[in-house]
């Protein structure tokens, strides 16, 4: 263990982010992340990294993509309006396979909504915001100090899989004072960037090939030289140019797709609590399951069979994992501070005819523990009746 810190949640994202290897940040300033971007401008610089102030947040996207394909590690940080304006870079990321980072600290919606309230109304955005089939690796941390350590994780991520990565905290998490433990700098790992130098002289470097589906290659510095490729937004073959044959177009969508879809068991991380004799199962995610633990704990001083599941991985869902825990419960319930977005995804994964319960708010405060525990007791005497 590393020393022992009282952190806030967008403090220790920025922090985590430099250990991470991020030395470029573009942002505009939007509450309730803006604690992110005022900790880059102030301790980037102190390690040889560049923070840049943006007009909007679209340039924003822009520049962290540039910053990468130019070899540096990169970061934005937003909210929901802002985060709606990235979607089109956000694509472009995808296509080019540029890893970069982009948190979204989420607030209540839509349009400007409740900026300084808690939401988590971003989740399908996360998945489903830029067009196109494509995959997407999105994270959510529940405190600071998984906050500082997942972003960590999210940078490698974008290097392993070549992609960007969304970091989903919401408002409450931003703006949460916690200590937490640092980490031994033993156990933190970090994927460094490919250079470069560390390409055969002989070899001749096409990021888009075939063979990144089974072992994703991390990107190298564009220097003049052998490592240099061609990126357009356009469907393009594996040297980077354009080509729109319907050969060429179908092979990339899906290697695209693919070479996150057949990692999703390596990739998906979640946390379970009290889950071995459950009969009811809680679903819930951030700042919304640290309530769902304290109400589990009251329910089973009450004999009633709870546990709770917590992605860590909002994208990709655990599927496999849900799928085992959902054909042996009786009844889940869902607590979002949304309408049941994360729901519904994790409820087509079972065939059975479960009990289901939502306690969902949009109302700009967190889902207390009463009424998760109310949500609990309802479903346990439906259950009973049923």
């Amino acid at each position: 263990m590393g020393e022992r810190v009282l952190m806030q949640g967008n403090e220790a994202c920025a922090l985590g982010a430099i250990k991470g290897g991020c030395r470029f940040y573009a942002g505009y300033p939007i509450t309730p992340s803006s604690e992110i971007a005022e900790t880059m401008a102030r301790e980037l610089p102190k390690v040889g990294g560049v923070f840049i102030q943006m007009e909007d947040e679209i340039s924003s996207a822009a520049a962290i993509i540039g910053a990468s394909l130019a070899g540096v590690k990169s970061m934005t940080a937003t909210s929901g309006p802002g985060f709606s304006l990235m979607q089109e870079a956000l694509g472009y990321a995808v296509m080019t396979e540029t890893p970069c980072v982009f948190v979204n600290v989420m607030r209540g919606g839509p349009s400007t909504g409740l900026p300084t309230q808690p939401a988590q109304g971003d989740i399908m955005q996360a998945r489903w915001g830029t067009h196109g089939d494509h995959e997407i690796i999105a994270l959510c941390p529940w405190s600071v100090g998984e906050t500082y350590k997942l972003i960590i994780k999210a940078f490698n991520y974008a290097e392993k899989y070549r992609t960007p990565v969304i970091f989903l905290m919401d408002e409450v998490l931003g703006h949460m004072r916690e200590t937490f433990d640092m980490p031994d700098e033993r156990d933190i790992r970090v994927i460094p960037r490919l250079t470069e130098s560390e390409l055969e002289e002989e070899e001749v470097y096409t990021p888009f090939s075939e063979q990144d589906t089974a072992e994703p290659t991390p990107t190298p510095l564009i220097e003049m030289g052998k490592a240099r490729f061609h990126v357009s937004g356009l469907v393009h073959d594996e040297s980077g140019f354009p080509q729109a044959s319907f050969e060429v177009s179908d092979k990339l969508i899906r290697r695209l797709s693919n070479k996150i879809r057949i990692h999703a068991d390596e990739i998906a991380m979640y946390e379970e609590f009290m889950t071995d004799d459950a009969e009811i199962l809680v679903v819930a995610y951030g700042s919304v399951a640290r309530s769902a633990i304290r109400a589990i704990k009251i329910a089973r001083q009450d004999k009633i069979k709870v546990g709770l599941f917590r992605p860590i991985t909002i994208w990709p869902v655990a599927a496999n994992r849900l799928k085992r825990l959902l054909s042996r419960v009786e009844g889940v319930l869902f607590a979002e501070m949304n309408l049941g977005q994360y729901a519904k995804e994790i409820l087509a994964l079972s065939k059975r005819n479960l009990k289901v319960k939502f306690v969902t708010k949009v109302g700009g405060r967190l889902i207390s523990p009463e009424e998760i525990l109310d949500g609990i007791s309802s479903l346990q005497v439906e259950i009973a009746e049923f």
